[in-house]
């Protein structure tokens, strides 16, 4: 034993003076829980992306492989996944934008159209692609087909920042309106959608700056719809069942929607229908409703969001076989009794109902898009496939709706037809 006491000695003094000099470094456990530490317990901030750029909160690293060794430390760990809930968001947007081809850091809505252009691109890229590899994620695929409307829709509006497209609609909305006041007398301005009396009276009131605003405000919108869902498609991609209920476990989903993904990977055909159609609500609901009613609700006291969201509801037309034109799933008409006992009755083939109104939207969600779009996932795979394979970049430029507004209304003011019988 004394023989060894020395070198014992040696070797405790040689140990404590690495320790001294080289501190944490030696201690491999307690630096990784230091790592870690700072990233627990943080709020979803930027969850619905309208408050910056970047994740779900800037305090997070943006870099996929930085972000998956801190959740396999968070795992390891064994810390509860509530308290890494926004670490483990963030990662999986991340696998998401990286898959994509997006950079999480750069992403930032509020830079305007020709920032976000290529974003919105490689986003619906996505849908689409995860739709032709997943039959069973229809929710993706019919976000990306439709993607190319509405982003094709907001290329129009940005074009239409000089404002004399958009005050060009006054003439058209206007004589619309007037064949009725003409005939029944100037109290049956108020009959017609606040949308449509805006662009007949109130066009000249729309900016350049308020345009910028609603363009800004849709691209939030796009980015949230993307932030949201996006991360637990690549959870259940990279790791089934398994993910979801790690997303759950983490307080970032609840029950309903665990249950819908339970749906979707059942593989039965009325499951997985019923799986996707509960995400779409979660979609039109809670990512975007409120943020519709904010756009519709700007510069109430003018009009002018209602005006730009009834121009949306005009030119919307999704490309998915069968599905009308939102202008035609509800057509205005009108039928009155009039004081002296005759009757009105007033047809034109314009919107009677607004897009971003979530009750009129979640209507014609159900009733056209979503089962037409299920049909064609069950009957026609091949034709969809084919189409969602047409590069985005084509798809996107060939759904420009809005330039076609002139026409709609110009059309509609020539077949409006006023009668009093």
């Amino acid at each position: 034993m004394s023989a060894t006491t020395p070198r014992l000695r040696w070797s405790a003094i040689v140990l404590a003076l690495l320790s001294a000099l080289m501190g944490t470094v030696v201690l491999a456990g307690p630096a990784r829980a230091a790592d870690i530490d700072r990233y627990l317990d943080l709020p979803l901030t930027n969850r619905f992306a309208d408050k910056s750029a970047g994740g779900v909160n800037a305090a997070l690293p943006t870099d996929v492989t930085v972000l998956a060794k801190l959740v396999g430390q968070a795992r390891a760990s064994g810390i509860d996944p509530q308290r890494y809930q926004a670490l483990l968001f963030q990662w999986r947007l991340a696998q998401a934008t990286s898959t994509a081809g997006i950079d999480l850091a750069a992403w930032n809505p509020q830079k305007g159209f020709e920032a976000n252009r290529s974003n919105m691109i490689k986003s619906y890229r996505l849908y689409e692609d995860l739709q032709i590899a997943h039959k069973n994620l229809q929710w993706a695929g019919m976000a990306g087909l439709v993607g190319a409307d509405f982003g094709g829709g907001i290329a129009d509006v940005v074009m239409m920042g000089d404002i004399y497209a958009i005050r060009g609609l006054q003439p058209l909305a206007a004589q619309i309106i007037e064949a009725t006041t003409s005939v029944a007398g100037p109290g049956f301005v108020g009959i017609f959608p606040k949308g449509l009396q805006t662009l007949a009276y109130g066009a000249d009131k729309i900016t350049p700056a308020d345009l910028t605003w609603f363009t800004n405000r849709i691209l939030v919108m796009q980015k949230a719809i993307f932030g949201d869902l996006m991360p637990l498609h690549m959870a259940y991609v990279h790791d089934g069942m398994n993910g979801i209920t790690e997303m759950r476990r983490a307080g970032v989903i609840d029950d309903q929607v665990l249950d819908a993904w339970r749906d979707i990977d059942s593989h039965d055909p009325a499951r997985v229908g019923r799986g996707n159609a509960t995400l779409l609500h979660r979609e039109q609901y809670d990512v975007v409703g409120w943020q519709f009613d904010d756009v519709r609700n700007y510069r109430k006291a003018d009009g002018v969001g209602a005006a730009l969201t009834y121009a949306m509801t005009l030119a919307g037309s999704p490309s998915i076989a069968g599905v009308p034109a939102l202008r035609d799933f509800i057509p205005f008409t009108y039928t009155t009794r009039l004081a002296d006992g005759r009757t009105l009755s007033v047809k034109t083939p314009i919107a009677d109902w607004d897009w971003s109104v979530f009750d009129q939207r979640w209507k014609y969600v159900t009733t056209e898009l979503l089962p037409r779009y299920q049909n064609m996932v069950t009957n026609h795979w091949g034709e969809l496939v084919a189409t969602m394979k047409v590069p985005y970049e084509t798809q996107f430029e060939s759904h420009r709706p809005v330039w076609n507004l002139h026409k709609i209304l110009g059309d509609a003011a020539a077949n409006t037809v006023v009668t009093i019988r």
